[in-house]
């Protein structure tokens, strides 16, 4: 599943492709939206916003287009006016201005809000704050690993939980446990401050690098570091770090990957 990064690189795609145009187009699968295909035609895309892992299409109307991928939900570009390419994928959303077109295929959590549906909203209700909003502080994720709703939860289910923090999920778990030389048992009440600073900056450095940089080639370099795996999908390979092999094990039913060496 994609996550807190890869959504927000989807958004800004979209974003980039049809933000401030006159839509001329829009089409929903399922009937209980289909009413609202006409309210949005003329209307402007004037903002895609990420939380965590779920979209919002914010209309100029005042409406705001709920989706969450999930597992198989995956956005297109493509230009107005021309035929997609065939996909096993199922069509749910449609959204089209006079050059390009958004599509959405195969998500199946889409819903239309209003001002009062989003400031309701369960999903939205319930996660933390995201860790790719720049105005989340290293100091107010250190409170929120010591509060008392977290701190005696063990890294290697908390870090899973987007009520915690929106936007993290399996690869980010396991690389920023080994950025804070931490293990999956640690709980926030138990670390030093040293710990509890490492593991504070660690949980905004690793998503917003991975979010900047993640697939850039490596001539590119010159611009800064670049995220790459320290650990995931590196079990029986050296650490980078100390030399102990990585090794792979199964937690919270994900596999999870970590060195014995230096996260004791």
């Amino acid at each position: 599943m994609p996550e807190g990064p890869e959504i927000r690189r989807a958004a800004d795609r979209l974003e980039a492709a049809i933000k401030g145009k006159v839509l001329t187009d829009v089409w929903f699968a399922f009937p209980a939206l289909q009413t609202y295909q006409q309210m949005l035609v003329g209307e402007r895309v004037i903002a895609i916003e990420t939380r965590g892992k779920a979209l919002l299409t914010h209309f100029s109307n005042g409406l705001t287009l709920y989706s969450h991928n999930q597992l198989y939900g995956v956005w297109r570009i493509i230009n107005s006016g021309s035929e997609p390419a065939k996909s096993k994928r199922v069509l749910r959303v449609r959204l089209a201005a006079a050059d390009k077109t958004l599509l959405l295929y195969s998500a199946s959590d889409i819903q239309l809000l209003d001002a009062q549906g989003l400031a309701t909203h369960p999903f939205l209700l319930r996660v933390g704050p995201d860790v790719l909003d720049m105005a989340l502080t290293q100091q107010q994720v250190r409170e929120r690993l010591l509060s008392t709703r977290f701190r005696r939860r063990q890294f290697g289910a908390l870090l899973l939980d987007q009520a915690f923090l929106a936007g993290l999920g399996n690869y980010l778990r396991v690389e920023i446990l080994w950025q804070a030389q931490l293990a999956a048992q640690h709980k926030a009440e138990t670390l030093s401050d040293k710990q509890l600073d490492a593991l504070a900056e660690a949980l905004l450095a690793v998503p917003r690098l991975s979010y900047r940089t993640r697939g850039q080639a490596d001539e590119n370099r010159h611009h800064g570091a670049l995220f790459s795996f320290n650990v995931f999908h590196r079990a029986g390979k050296a650490c980078r770090r100390c030399g102990e092999s990585i090794v792979k094990t199964m937690l919270s039913s994900r596999p999870f990957y970590w060195c014995p060496g230096c996260q004791k």
